[in-house]
């Protein structure tokens, strides 16, 4: 169960990159989930909690502007598969799985940048815009992260 949460989270990643991190970290700092002990413990800092969540919410303004590159591009894909490892390593390290948690963060991320611009440009065409498919797919990675940060505890 807890790599199929690494999975989803990386999905998350995919999705909006800082939204996996920050829904973690959260979920640390709320004492929903508890790694303290682990080698990721600073996730559940009050200053990972900070950076991951104003990065979170910048990402959400700047995704919403049409200059913003594809997700696919090696820099933005190579952060969401940071942050899906990131976030995967860190739900898992709560069972001592650190790299299986990585790795299922890392599939995650993939299939969540392919299958989200799949997804958003689908609903874009039936929108006959980006901007109604882009928050939808902003509340689909918001609610699926928090799902994600509950489950976990």
């Amino acid at each position: 169960m807890i790599i199929l949460l690494s999975i989803l989270i990386g999905i998350v990643a995919g999705l909006r990159t800082m939204t996996a991190p920050a829904a973690v970290s959260w979920g640390a700092w709320l004492g929903w989930i508890d790694f303290s002990q682990s080698s990721l413990f600073f996730m559940g800092s009050i200053w990972a909690v900070t950076i991951f969540t104003v990065l979170a919410i910048i990402e959400l303004v700047t995704d919403q502007l049409p200059g913003t590159p594809s997700r696919k591009v090696p820099t933005q894909f190579g952060a969401r598969i940071v942050a899906g490892a990131l976030s995967g390593a860190t739900i898992t390290a709560t069972a001592g799985m650190v790299v299986p948690g990585l790795l299922a963060g890392v599939i995650g991320a993939v299939v969540g940048t392919f299958g989200g611009a799949s997804g958003r440009a689908h609903l874009a065409r039936h929108f006959g815009r980006d901007l109604p498919a882009a928050l939808v797919e902003d509340a689909v990675a918001i609610v699926l992260a928090l799902i994600i940060a509950v489950a976990v505890s």
